[in-house]
């Protein structure tokens, strides 16, 4: 899953992102699903597994703009050398994407840009795969996350110049305005808000999602890439990317 990054007609126009934003399920690049952080009902935390407590129980997901952050360690009193018996194992919370194990990063990013056909991306790909001999299978794979890594720095570094190049390019006419003030006087919002925002982070998709009442924070939560990554297993025994790794 990617939140998709590096704008080129501005944050709400994911279409023009450099990177594409996006799911892929099952290893099938026949087809992308859309992703929406606004949407309450597709990226949900579960506690199953987590040292946390939700005031509904374990059994429920909470989208972030609803979620709870109540630690609640129950495992055996440290030091200790095992968690075995105890079906609570981690401080994550168990983050999905409607139900579905996601992982986030590098290969990621690359995965769905490749087959949501951004050119840049694709070419790249394409191209490293043919001089290592190997299908985009491989892509799923230890040396496949590990090329991943590297054609990552490798487009970031062409794009560097590209964006350098428009920055320059605007310097020059004396446009340096970076500063958008239509919402920063707390008087104009209204009495409720809310809002997200995300973005890809070198490890992978990180979002943050913020309720406003009456001009204060009511519920701050942020899913960082490696909760999506590292969380423990779901209800469903569903192991994420980490844990179904090893």
């Amino acid at each position: 899953m990617s939140y998709g990054e590096f704008s080129t007609r501005g944050y709400n126009q994911p279409e023009a992102f450099k990177y594409a934003r996006g799911a892929v399920l099952n290893r099938d690049l026949s087809r992308v699903y859309p992703v929406n952080p606004r949407d309450t009902q597709e990226i949900k935390e579960y506690i199953a597994h987590s040292w946390c407590e939700y005031k509904e129980g374990d059994n429920v997901g909470l989208q972030p703009w609803a979620g709870e952050t109540n630690i609640d360690y129950t495992g055996p009193k440290p030091p200790f050398e095992t968690l075995e018996g105890y079906s609570k194992y981690s401080f994550l919370k168990t983050t999905r994407w409607k139900d579905n194990s996601m992982e986030v990063g590098p290969l990621a990013r690359l995965v769905v840009s490749y087959a949501t056909d951004r050119d840049e991306v694709k070419e790249l790909v394409a191209a490293t795969l043919g001089k290592l001999g190997v299908s985009v299978d491989a892509l799923f794979s230890t040396p496949g996350r590990t090329a991943a890594r590297g054609l990552d720095a490798a487009l970031a570094m062409n794009w560097l110049k590209e964006f350098y190049g428009q920055l320059m390019d605007r310097v020059k006419i004396n446009e340096v305005s970076t500063f958008n003030g239509e919402k920063w006087d707390p008087k104009t919002w209204p009495a409720e808000a809310e809002g997200v925002g995300m973005l890809e982070a070198p490890r992978g998709s990180l979002a943050h999602w913020i309720k406003i009442k009456n001009g204060a924070i009511e519920n701050y939560q942020l899913v960082v890439p490696t909760t999506w990554n590292g969380s423990p297993r779901d209800a469903k025994q569903q192991r994420s990317a980490f844990e179904a790794s090893l």
